[in-house]
């Protein structure tokens, strides 16, 4: 595996060789960029994109007000645990990150994929790093599965954003995609037109593991966002249910 970004000169590396072909206009803001377009990204807008290193539960993802408060359990994981086994997410979904996210979801910007599924390869090596609750499992998944669209919601769309992160992803970690190892066969409200509590009963029976898949396996799900954790928490208790022996999450943004 690569060596963690150990600072912003490595970070606007990675993104200088994320999008092809370059071009001469940052990503985010669309200002000009330095140096000729030698990164998709300006230096103001690689600051905003940092990842998130404290100040967060390494089971949920759940802030601390201070950014720079130590890593450590939420209140909610101390009591009641999560379904999943280790966790990793690069940052808040705000700001540039978010603009970003956005813009390769619903403004079909696919090649910015690149981008975001190299801050889900390093966030991966972050939680594989630590020790204790929500770390990840040193081993390399034997496989990614990426959280499914329904086909209706799939036709809508074009394409399934988690399962090009989960393909550019799978390149980075040399694992294969199993694109088929959760399907959703219920079609739900979209989780951002309901409250918080609303959000668990509306994906009750939406996804169904698929057991000659991920039945005895290590599995790394991937999903561009996390808010209330519903739709992680749903998709990953069906894999489990389907066989799957250890499930990890990776996400762009919580």
């Amino acid at each position: 595996m690569r060596p963690l970004w150990a600072g912003l000169g490595h970070l606007a590396g990675r993104l200088g060789r994320a999008l092809t072909p370059l071009c001469d206009r940052c990503q985010v803001c669309r200002g000009l960029l330095p140096g000729g377009g030698s990164h998709p990204v300006c230096p103001a807008c690689a600051t905003g994109l940092a990842a998130r290193l404290g100040g967060f539960c390494p089971r949920c993802g759940a802030f601390a007000a201070d950014a720079a408060a130590p890593v450590a359990l939420c209140l909610d994981c101390r009591c009641q645990g999560r379904a999943w086994d280790g966790f990793a997410f690069h940052g808040r979904y705000e700001g540039h990150l978010r603009q970003l996210v956005l813009g390769f979801k619903f403004g079909g910007r696919l090649g910015q994929g690149r981008l975001l599924a190299g801050f889900l390869a390093e966030a991966w090596q972050r939680a594989a790093g630590r020790s204790g609750d929500g770390a990840m499992d040193a081993g390399v998944p034997a496989c990614l599965v990426p959280v499914p669209l329904h086909p209706k919601r799939l036709s809508w769309r074009g394409f399934n954003q988690s399962l090009e992160l989960a393909r550019f992803l799978g390149r980075e970690l040399a694992r294969p995609v199993c694109a088929e190892g959760l399907t959703r066969v219920r079609n739900t409200t979209p989780q951002s037109q309901l409250p918080g509590r609303a959000r668990l009963s509306n994906l009750a029976g939406a996804f169904a593991g698929q057991e000659r898949l991920v039945a005895g396996r290590h599995v790394l799900l991937v999903d561009d966002v996390m808010t209330t954790g519903a739709t992680v928490d749903t998709a990953v208790r069906a894999l489990r249910a389907a066989g799957a022996v250890r499930v990890d999450v990776v996400v762009v943004a919580r």
